[in-house]
């Protein structure tokens, strides 16, 4: 702990608000621009660079040149396909199991099969192997249980984005959906010390391996309180006809004081930085020809109202999950997309910790009974 949290010792802090848990040079949240990869703002990454470039940014530190971005991207394409153990282990899942629990499964068989060094001489190397293999988990899991075949991991498209719409879908992605799936997975890749990063960054303060911090990163992902909320939040955009309709019901649950998902942050108190841009894919893609245009108007209607009434903005998983819904994707599939994000900060954050470690171990405020005496089995009551 920082010497800033000795000043609430003793205060009871729920969920640790408030207390400064470490010390990171790779995100910032709520200072300068709001959010910033390794010191450049999320709007310029989002929309201006590549996924690869940006993994690149948080694993190594610095924006890649051509020459870096080349070298990064093939080895990412090259470690898409999928071990025969990996694949089997994929195969014998069942068709019901949770996408989630898919992706954390295919992760620890990885890692049983290509583990990393005990030295983590190619930690590097291993974040890379997940970034090719995570999308392909999914990939592989998804027709082998919904289409009855092995689906070939091998694709013509070089972004990690144009692979996981065209290998889901079986068909070539548009120049938008690849913008928009690109910048998703950028929004998503990095945010300090969330719940998931800071279960991935215990994990490597234990000295264990990459892919134990990332599974961890998962488990606690998979919890309805961190990830799903753009699942939700869609969900409920989906139920309305109308903007009339999608008002009424948003004061009846005002009257009930029940919480709409995608609104508020516990950072951000005036603007999610992400969600500017989650609102300008979301218009981009309303206007495809598979598309529902309403439903972008419904949203916005409904962001428009939560904002005036209750002084909520919306965060990037409000206009989020209507953007994968644009794009056909299986809303199931929205949190394990997060993953194949989030890795890539997942990975930097181990690095740091296991390059400066000191395990991870706080105190807790003892709630339980006084110090009493033993009762021998025969006289208890």
């Amino acid at each position: 702990m920082s010497n800033s949290s000795n000043a609430t010792k003793g205060a009871k802090m729920s969920g640790l608000a408030g207390i400064t848990a470490g010390s990171s040079a790779i995100c910032t949240c709520g200072l300068g621009n709001g959010l910033n990869y390794r010191g450049y703002a999320i709007q310029d990454l989002a929309l201006k660079a590549d996924f690869e470039e940006v993994a690149y940014l948080l694993l190594v530190g610095e924006l890649p040149n051509q020459k870096q971005l080349n070298d990064f991207r093939r080895k990412i394409i090259a470690a898409r396909e999928l071990p025969i153990a990996v694949k089997n282990v994929l195969k014998s899942i069942p068709a019901s199991s949770h996408p989630m629990d898919v992706m954390r499964t295919a992760t620890s068989a990885l890692g049983c099969v290509e583990p990393e060094k005990e030295d983590f001489s190619d930690q590097l190397a291993k974040a890379i192997r997940l970034l090719g293999a995570l999308p392909s988990f999914l990939i592989y899991w998804h027709h082998w249980h919904k289409h009855g075949k092995e689906i070939d991991l091998i694709s013509d498209e070089t972004t990690m984005a144009g692979y996981i719409l065209e290998r889901l879908k079986l068909k070539k992605p548009l120049d938008v959906e690849v913008k928009a799936m690109n910048a998703m997975l950028t929004l998503y890749a990095e945010h300090e010390f969330n719940a998931s990063t800071f279960a991935n960054r215990i994990a490597a303060s234990t000295l264990s391996d990459i892919y134990s911090c990332i599974t961890a990163g998962i488990a606690a992902l998979k919890g309805r309180l961190h990830g799903g909320a753009n699942e939700v939040a869609v969900k409920f955009v989906l139920q309305f006809d109308s903007v009339e309709q999608a008002l009424k019901s948003v004061d009846e649950l005002f009257a009930r004081k029940e919480k709409i998902m995608g609104f508020g942050h516990r950072v951000y108190r005036d603007l999610d930085p992400r969600s500017p841009v989650g609102f300008e894919l979301a218009s981009e893609l309303k206007e495809l020809e598979t598309s529902d245009p309403k439903l972008f108007d419904i949203a916005k209607a409904i962001r428009d109202k939560v904002k005036a009434e209750k002084g909520l903005p919306d965060n990037i998983d409000f206009f989020g999950g209507l953007i994968y819904h644009y794009m056909e994707i299986e809303r199931l599939y929205y949190t394990p997309l997060f993953i194949m994000s989030r890795a890539a900060g997942w990975a930097a954050h181990a690095f740091e910790q296991r390059a400066n470690n000191k395990i991870i171990r706080p105190n807790s405020e003892y709630t339980g009974p006084a110090p009493r005496a033993f009762i021998p089995l025969s006289e208890r009551e």
